[in-house]
């Protein structure tokens, strides 16, 4: 049994920020993570800066990665129209293989110690955790934090509402080599789904897409869904055609849910996806997993310090969770449920193009202002 004051399940961007907050405070962490760092992941790597004063505050050196700093929004149907918005606060485009690894090194760095195995347990009595991992080493904390991600065993593990639904998402992702503006993030439109595009380090292009997994499953591969459906859009046709992957084989993920989740569930606080999964046409899911990491940190260091009691710890998280980002994810479910309906997103498109104030009013909804 190996004893310590907080576990965190899950080292990606939320479990590993949490990890860096509670250790440069002086708390004994555990950052349980199945993967190796650094490892690419689907995910559209756009960060707001909302979030930028408060990884500076933990003397995370994004600048090192040499990111892209983005200002500009282009959005474009699929019928030839596009507009374009300038960003309030922009953000920067850095990838996950970069930041995560950073992140990792940091918390190392921190105090924070990081194992990598995959947690098939975590049983909360008499006022603590006892978490195992698959091969029955144990864990003893006060406090476990959930950073597992969208999707886990640990999910049907709990019995979470969301995991026992199927989903329509898919989401696909490759990097590029090519040419595209440093400072835009690009939404594309194409039948079922938008793509999102934007530069990271190294002159690399991340394109990322979400489509409805039965429209996609009807063709042989990526390469033949692209080209049927994604090229109909002629501007993404455009930056396809004149743009070379990367990687051999484009990652996938299956079965994505934008379905509601518990912020707190058997007293383990939830961060980042593993408490609720914002829809990608938002731009904004990297930003709220790192914020929410900050107010489980802050809470549990409360807690700790005998400040609260567990009881007032969950309830000031799950209203802390509600304030910051409820309104957020409600506005990505409305989003989800417009794209499965294709009268319904051909009627946003158009209202959009003839009333671009409406785009200012999505990205005002689904961003946040500056934490540090």
């Amino acid at each position: 049994m190996v004893n310590t004051e907080v576990v965190i399940i899950g080292g990606g961007l939320a479990g590993l920020t949490a990890g860096i907050h509670l250790s440069q405070k002086g708390i004994a962490v555990v950052v349980i993570e199945k993967n190796d760092y650094p490892k690419h992941k689907v995910c559209g790597e756009y960060i707001s800066n909302e979030v930028k004063p408060y990884l500076e505050s933990l003397g995370i050196p994004i600048q090192k990665a040499a990111p892209t700093s983005i200002t500009q929004l282009e959005f474009s149907t699929l019928y030839g129209v596009s507009l374009h918005q300038k960003l309030p606060l922009g953000g920067f485009g850095i990838s996950r293989y970069a930041l995560d690894f950073m992140l990792c090194q940091k918390a190392i760095e921190s105090g924070c110690n990081i194992i990598k195995n995959t947690v098939a347990t975590c049983v909360f009595e008499e006022n603590q955790f006892i978490v195992t991992t698959q091969d029955q080493v144990q864990y003893k904390a006060k406090i476990v934090l959930g950073a597992f991600g969208k999707r886990a065993n640990l999910d049907h593990y709990l019995h979470r509402t969301f995991i026992k639904k199927t989903s329509p998402w898919l989401a696909v992702k490759n990097h590029y080599k090519g040419n595209y503006p440093d400072d835009v993030v690009g939404l594309y439109h194409f039948k079922g789904g938008y793509c999102g595009v934007s530069k990271v380090e190294n002159d690399r292009i991340n394109i990322c897409y979400i489509t409805n997994y039965k429209a996609f499953k009807r063709f042989k591969n990526i390469e033949d869904f692209q080209k049927a459906v994604l090229f109909k859009n002629q501007k993404l046709s455009h930056i396809l055609e004149n743009s070379i992957p990367v990687f051999d084989k484009s990652l996938t993920i299956s079965q994505i849910s934008f379905e509601k989740k518990e912020p707190v569930l058997t007293h383990m606080l939830m961060i980042g996806d593993t408490a609720g999964l914002i829809h990608p046409l938002c731009g904004n899911g990297m930003a709220m997993a790192i914020h929410s990491a900050k107010i489980a940190s802050e809470l549990s260091i409360d807690f700790l310090q005998h400040k609260r009691s567990r009881a007032t710890l969950e309830q000031i998280y799950t209203k802390n969770w509600d304030t910051n980002f409820k309104a957020r994810l409600r506005m990505g479910r409305t989003l989800s449920a417009i794209l499965e309906q294709p009268i319904l997103t051909i009627l946003l498109l158009q209202i959009t193009v003839l009333f671009p104030f409406i785009i200012k009013q999505i990205i005002k909804r689904t961003h946040g202002t500056p934490i540090s």
